[in-house]
């Protein structure tokens, strides 16, 4: 019953629930400006409201962990590209869904969601802001070189390292530094109402998921493959995903991390970014294939948010379990 109760995750049945809104009812013209909107919204405030919660000495912690930094890294832009390479070659799938594979292992991480389950589950933050943010800037030019190293394909990424960049600095570091230099006034406030920032946490996933999802939709994604395919492309997207779970687990411990640290590996390590990848493909790949080259992409990321919702709030159970504990001692 126990772990009936904990497969019926309220956070994972809103997922489950934003993905079939978004295939049944997804967003189209204004209404598609809206829902992305939204999502950015939800983002900016999500960020504002990190860096007002963060400490000086918290973020200056994060951003010393380097050897943290270094595994995400390492993890992302080595282990990946490595199982990539595994999979192009497995024959599964067809040829273009076996470019996408290898085109999903060499993304950057994700930011804003790595940074909201990280702290849903209690993770360092701080470490986590600084590790997905450096992965998805240095992503910017290490995937278009990878993808010209071992796809063989040339093209220019100098637009879409532009606007990727702009995006980062406007969405993601400019919010949290003007929430973190507010601290002093408003500190205090985001401290007493740790209930709603965790809701917002979770409203700018599901808004980021209808949003990543309704885009998809639109463009044909359930035409593009038959059923079968699908399957088979899905069950390689979780197993990818779990080989790396387990790998950035096992190396979080073999390194000797903080749990809190460990958290940021598995879960900035784990993650590919759709909003990076999206544009990148658009831009190094003829447009005729793009489709079925995003739609690997597609699937991880929603594969990574619920596998990581759920890891995310298990941990999250431990770690109010172990502050009962000690409370109660």
């Amino acid at each position: 019953m126990r772990r009936l109760r904990q497969a019926l995750d309220p956070f994972l049945l809103l997922l489950i629930l934003t993905v079939a809104l978004a295939s049944l009812l997804p967003a189209r013209g204004v209404g598609a400006r809206v829902a992305d909107s939204a999502a950015d919204a939800g983002i900016v405030l999500l960020f504002f409201l990190h860096g007002a919660k963060l400490s000086r000495a918290a973020i200056l912690g994060g951003a010393a962990a380097w050897r943290l930094h270094l595994a995400t890294l390492g993890t992302s832009f080595i282990l990946f590209p490595i199982l990539g390479l595994a999979l192009a070659h497995s024959g599964m799938v067809p040829a273009d869904m076996r470019t996408g594979l290898l085109f999903l292992t060499l993304l950057p991480s994700t930011v804003q969601s790595s940074i909201a389950f990280t702290a849903i589950a209690r993770g360092n933050v701080a470490a986590a802001v600084v590790s997905a943010s450096f992965s998805n800037l240095l992503g910017i030019v290490a995937t278009p070189l990878l993808v010209a190293l071992l796809m063989q394909r040339g093209g220019n990424g100098g637009l879409v390292s532009l606007s990727a960049a702009e995006g980062i600095v406007l969405q993601l570091l400019l919010p949290f530094i003007v929430g973190h230099l507010m601290r002093p006034w408003i500190g205090g406030f985001v401290e007493r109402h740790k209930a709603a920032v965790g809701r917002v946490d979770r409203g700018s996933i599901l808004l980021v998921v209808y949003a990543a999802f309704s885009a998809a939709v639109v463009e044909g994604l359930w035409a593009k493959v038959s059923a079968a395919e699908l399957a088979v492309l899905a069950g390689l997207c979780v197993a990818l995903l779990a080989v790396v779970l387990l790998f950035t687990w096992g190396l979080g411990r073999a390194m000797g991390l903080s749990r809190e640290d460990a958290i940021v590996l598995q879960f900035c390590g784990s993650k590919k970014s759709l909003a990076s990848g999206v544009p990148i493909a658009g831009v190094l790949f003829p447009a005729s294939v793009v489709g079925p080259i995003l739609l690997p992409v597609m699937l991880f990321h929603q594969v990574q948010l619920m596998a990581c919702a759920l890891l995310a709030r298990r941990y999250e159970a431990q770690a109010e379990a172990k502050a009962n504990s000690e409370w109660d001692s």
